[in-house]
């Protein structure tokens, strides 16, 4: 917080003409400029369609001075009153509103709420143009707080963007006591949460806004009537939905670990190596965080599953990117959209960051790209790369990819993801584990069935297509009012033609890509031989 407070002190007080700050937290916004101009000795005003052109809240007497305002039917005189709500005469259409600008002599700081409604008004535009090319040679700047803009190009050389950053731990925790003295002034609350799990509640507000977590503490505390262990789950809960509101980033449970996974042992000793390297004793090593693994191979063997055990084994939270959302029809929003999911990914840092059939995300990004889609994949791509080189939060990424023939080269050479693995179809030894797994999901003791003579006949078949066929043999028996045995599941399996027939050459295809360019997942190869 103290550093976007210095960095909007120096635009001010170097004549920045306009200043764009793009968030939902308009109050902490306008916060934020009141403690940026009082010690530049500059009035704040603010603008609203609904209230017009008022004087802000400010240190009162900070700056004498009697205006009047030309074109009125009547003059206006503004005083500096700390709480005045008193709007200036004929200011309450966003045209008005700038052309009043304009005539105030005084050094001031103009928040224009909710702008974005209005930039599409070619007088607005002008207006606001010639506001930006006077406040350039003065200490006069305009601060425009919406939750999206989008800058005309004649506006372009006037306008500098000020992002606010999500609230750091310390901030949640000031957070935290201040939502708690305010509800505890009108109610009773008991505290039997400990500094273990204060901090539990704090790291689970992680990626929300102040106000999002302000909100959710607020709910937590008038739920539960206080602060107790079950804060922490309720926390969590209000994170989760809040998320999901924001249509780019879902909060996905990880419940599976490793152990649910049959085989892939490469993979999981790869993953072991690097539990923990987010820590502070990993950095005092030399270590740095883990980047991320793409995880390309056969449909059906595990790859998904195996980006939702990451984070369920390291007990980090998991959230999955929705790539059909970030995309909008606007130029420009979409690479804003991609943009504000790694401000939220890292946010909740330490955490994954899930992104299933990852070429799908950059399909249009090849060279005729700006024929297909004015060149939005391809700067998809390029912040996609700059983010995943530069940043410091962190977030593991764990990508799966069907085709990786579709990414683009640069998207998988070292530096960007720490390593590619290519998951191939399971071989004996997994495929005894994968149907020791699923028969225990089902309440079976493994035990009681000949694992070895199912795996043989499983041969070629995926984890997804011994799932299935472990599925399809329990209604065959509950259908039979019988209990399931080896039998059934042979039955199931001699009817069923795997992937890996009706897509042998697909498949064929992708092992020989992989043979020299990926390391295998698995200690063993397709047809039984383990290393």
């Amino acid at each position: 917080m103290a550093d976007v407070l210095e960095r909007l002190k120096i635009l001010i007080d170097s004549s920045t003409p306009i200043i764009v700050m793009e968030t939902v937290e308009e109050m902490r916004a306008v916060q934020l400029v009141r403690e940026a101009a009082s010690p530049l000795n500059l009035a704040v005003f603010e603008w609203s369609i609904a209230s017009g052109l008022s004087r802000s809240g400010g240190p009162a007497g900070a700056v004498s001075y009697d205006t009047k305002f030309p074109g009125a039917a009547h003059s206006a005189l503004v005083q500096p009153d700390q709480n005045t709500a008193h709007a200036i005469y004929n200011s309450g259409e966003p045209a008005q509103a700038l052309g009043t600008l304009e005539s105030i002599s005084v050094e001031a700081v103009f928040i224009l709420k909710d702008f974005h409604r209005h930039m599409d008004d070619p007088v607005v535009v002008r207006r606001l143009r010639d506001v930006g090319q006077k406040f350039s040679t003065n200490r006069k700047t305009v601060v425009i707080t919406a939750p999206a803009l989008t800058i005309p190009p004649e506006l372009g050389s006037l306008v500098e963007f000020l992002e606010l950053p999500l609230p750091d731990k310390d901030r949640l925790r000031e957070i935290l006591d201040e939502v708690w003295k305010r509800v505890s002034a009108s109610r009773t609350l008991r505290k039997t949460l400990g500094a273990a799990g204060l901090d539990a509640v704090v790291n689970n507000l992680r990626g929300l806004t102040e106000e999002e977590a302000d909100r959710a503490i607020s709910q937590a505390l008038v739920t539960r009537y206080g602060l107790v262990p079950e804060t922490v789950t309720d926390v969590l809960d209000a994170k989760k939905e809040l998320l999901q509101h924001s249509g780019m980033l879902d909060f996905v449970a990880a419940s599976e670990s490793m152990a649910t996974i049959g085989g892939l042992e490469n993979l999981k000793a790869w993953l072991a190596q690097r539990r923990g390297s987010w820590e502070d004793s990993a950095r005092q090593f030399g270590l740095e965080p883990a980047k991320g693994v793409i995880i390309l191979g056969v449909q059906g063997c595990g790859k998904s599953l195996c980006a939702r055990a990451v984070a369920g084994e390291w007990k980090l939270p998991l959230v999955k990117f929705d790539t059909a959302a970030i995309y909008d029809k606007f130029i420009g929003e979409t690479e804003k959209r991609i943009q504000k999911v790694f401000r939220v990914a890292e946010g909740l840092a330490p955490c994954v960051l899930w992104i299933d059939e990852l070429e799908k995300v950059f399909a249009g990004s090849g060279p005729d790209s700006a024929s297909v889609d004015a060149g939005v994949s391809s700067r998809i791509l390029a912040s996609f790369l700059s983010w995943m080189q530069d940043r410091r939060a962190p977030v593991f990424v764990a990508a799966t990819c069907n085709n990786v023939t579709a990414l683009p080269p640069e998207l998988i050479r070292k530096g960007r993801f720490d390593e590619l693995f290519f998951v191939d179809l399971p071989n004996q030894k997994e495929r005894e584990q994968i149907f020791a797994i699923q028969l225990s999901k089902r309440k079976r003791n493994p035990a009681d069935f000949d694992l070895r003579r199912a795996a043989t006949a499983a041969e070629g078949f995926s984890g997804a297509e011994i799932d299935a066929a472990v599925q399809s043999a329990l209604y065959t028996a509950y259908s039979g009012k019988q209990e399931l045995t080896t039998q059934h599941l042979l039955d199931v399996l001699r009817k069923t033609v795997p992937l890996s027939t009706t897509r042998a050459e697909e498949i064929q295809a992708q092992r020989e890509w992989a043979k020299e360019r990926a390391v295998p997942a698995s200690a063993g190869d397709a047809r039984g031989e383990t290393a």
